[in-house]
């Protein structure tokens, strides 16, 4: 089987040579500078203009490995935007890419959204060779630990060796530094062979500040009315919109056809401002939900204003599976930290309270704008949305990345809570998430790092210097290679006792998970759900299903033994699916500290 999206933007080989187009409407002259090779001075060819400002420029001889370049009114020589490839950086030329050399398998659909098990992974951090072959030399002991589901980081091309990768500037082309197209696609193939999916983070709300050429030919491209936190804000509801939105839709388009992409979770829709209907986040759900009948293809949005009018319970146009919930993460990190300034402000005010309704409501608060500084303009409590349209986590890049010293939750909570704050994340109805590493406790941080150059990684590491420089200490250097290679987990420690016992852990949670959450997942009572606080540092959590079977959960989040009543809840039938720290032969009105407790049953009461 091969796979080819076609598209009006960029080069697209046929079968005499290829095509070459470029949406560039503030252009008074363009012309295509093809390279007989890396070194080579290019030979310019004129392109013709239509009305829209389409650039197109036919070349006959033209196959896969041609480079190319745009120059743009005589002088500036720009990389096609939508390039599949840019093997020499993003200031460089492009390369035409012919999809179909690549074969893929037949056969795979995909899996049903209730059996994703979440492995978030920055591609160029999780080996020492950070290349897409070395991750897929990995990928084999993660489907046998029990993950479904691989969520890369952007690997939309960027500036420099290293990055993040959210300040990406040519959407449709993997980053050079971790290998080529096919590359890609042998990483994806090897994933479907065992198992896995692949779900990618796609980043449409802004383009980075370097090798972004779009505005000396496209300003149409943003906005003249609207703002972003990271720089100029993308047009998709102005003059010359519908262009710009169909670059985005292609993209997404792009990734779940060309590359077979389970699922993508789109970043900061927060930050996508769109006054259309429908607004460009609910068409690319449309198109995407259009394009792939048959798969299982996986949407997922980060929305830090909750925003949960985008879910559904079922795959709908328009909508999206799941989003990512701040609020669980938020409320967890305080009750076992006590931290509360930035991303906390809003729940410091008796967390474990906050973190019981979570448990059982899924988002705490009702979309709502954000002020300087994170606090919300307003905390008014949302109503129950269905679990299973939530993604929990108690570890990702920004939560961890976005510290100055970039520790995970668990070298901040106490030590007894290390592997408890995982398991509470993956023991719930909602779709788990583990951050690469966490399944074997590394220690090490993850940090920010972007290899950015002159006065934009002075201007960086400034900024750094003003929002962290209450934290003390030599803050890392952003832009030091050394702050990117600190971030990757050690993988010798999964050999110690400790990471065995750590992975032993996960992978037992994860058939629990399998065995008893996963089949009840349609069956959730939304609303039904009760959560209990037991005296100072005890929960109890009933989960209902519509068969009238129940999970209870008993948390003891403190250090010391917890005494109580009895509550009234009881389950017939009831089996102990998993405990945490609960010894055998405990008194059923003591629990222990920093333990947990998972049984089942029939809801009696």
């Amino acid at each position: 089987m091969r796979c080819r999206h076609d598209m009006p933007f960029g080069a697209s080989l046929q079968g005499g040579g290829a095509p070459f187009r470029l949406w560039a409407p503030a252009a008074r002259q363009a012309e295509l500078a093809l390279y007989a090779g890396a070194t080579a001075p290019p030979r310019f060819l004129p392109a013709s203009c239509d009305a829209q400002g389409w650039w197109e420029c036919s070349v006959p001889d033209a196959g896969a490995g041609t480079l190319y370049q745009w120059r743009i009114n005589g002088d500036l020589l720009v990389p096609d935007p939508a390039s599949r490839q840019n093997p020499h950086g993003v200031h460089q030329p492009s390369c035409v890419v012919d999809p179909l050399q690549f074969e893929w398998d037949a056969g795979w659909t995909g899996r049903p959204w209730p059996e994703v098990v979440l492995y978030e992974m920055h591609v160029g951090a999780f080996t020492p060779e950070g290349t897409f072959a070395a991750a897929a030399q990995r990928l084999e002991a993660l489907a046998s630990l029990g993950i479904t589901a691989i969520e890369l980081m952007p690997v939309a091309d960027f500036p420099g060796r290293f990055g993040w990768g959210y300040d990406g500037v040519l959407p449709f082309a993997p980053h050079s530094a971790y290998g080529t197209p096919d590359e890609f696609k042998h990483f994806i193939q090897q994933a479907h062979r065992l198992g896995l999916m692949v779900f990618l983070d796609v980043v449409y709300n802004h383009f980075g500040p370097d090798g972004n050429y779009l505005g000396h030919y496209a300003p149409q491209f943003f906005s003249q009315t609207h703002g972003s936190p990271w720089g100029a804000a993308i047009n998709f509801d102005g003059p010359g919109s519908r262009d710009v939105r169909d670059f985005f839709i292609h993209n997404a388009l792009y990734w779940v056809l060309e590359y077979r992409i389970d699922g993508l979770r789109l970043d900061a829709v927060h930050a996508i401002a769109d006054s259309s209907q429908p607004d460009i986040v609910e068409e690319i759900s449309a198109a995407v939900r259009s394009a792939t009948p048959g798969r299982h293809v996986h949407l997922v949005l980060e929305n830090e204003d909750n925003g949960y009018h985008r879910l559904a319970a079922t795959p709908q146009p328009g909508r999206y599976d799941a989003q990512w919930n701040d609020d669980f993460h938020h409320a967890l990190h305080v009750t076992l930290t006590g931290e509360t300034q930035r991303y906390y402000h809003d729940y410091g005010r008796e967390p474990m309270n906050l973190l019981a309704r979570c448990f059982t409501h899924g988002m705490l608060f009702e979309p709502s704008a954000r002020q300087p500084g994170g606090a919300r303009k307003e905390c008014r409590e949302a109503p129950p949305q269905p679990l299973g349209a939530l993604v929990n986590y108690a570890n990702n890049h920004d939560q961890t990345g976005n510290r100055p010293f970039g520790e995970r939750l668990g070298q901040l909570a106490p030590p007894g809570a290390r592997q408890l704050s995982t398991l509470l994340a993956l023991l719930t109805p909602a779709i788990p998430m583990l951050f690469f590493g966490e399944e074997f406790g590394a220690s090490m941080p993850f940090l920010y790092f972007a290899d950015w150059q002159d006065e934009l990684r002075e201007a960086v590491r400034e900024g750094r210097k003003r929002e962290f420089g209450h934290a003390g200490g030599d803050l890392p250097d952003p832009c030091d290679a050394r702050t990117f290679e600190a971030s990757r987990p050690d993988m010798g420690h999964q050999e110690t006792a400790d990471g065995q016992r750590w992975l032993a852990l996960i992978q037992d949670a994860l058939a629990v998970r399998k065995a008893h959450f996963s089949p009840g997942h349609h069956l959730l009572v939304t609303g039904q759900h009760t959560a209990q606080r037991i005296a100072e540092t005890g929960i109890r959590v009933c989960w209902r299903y519509g068969d009238g079977q129940a999970i209870l959960l008993e948390l003891n989040l403190g250090p010391q033994p917890l005494k109580h009543a009895d509550d009234g809840i009881e389950l017939a039938d009831r089996q102990e699916l998993f405990r945490h720290a609960w010894p055998d032969g405990t008194a059923e009105d003591i629990w222990p500290p920093w333990a947990a407790r998972w049984t089942r049953g029939r809801y009696a009461t």
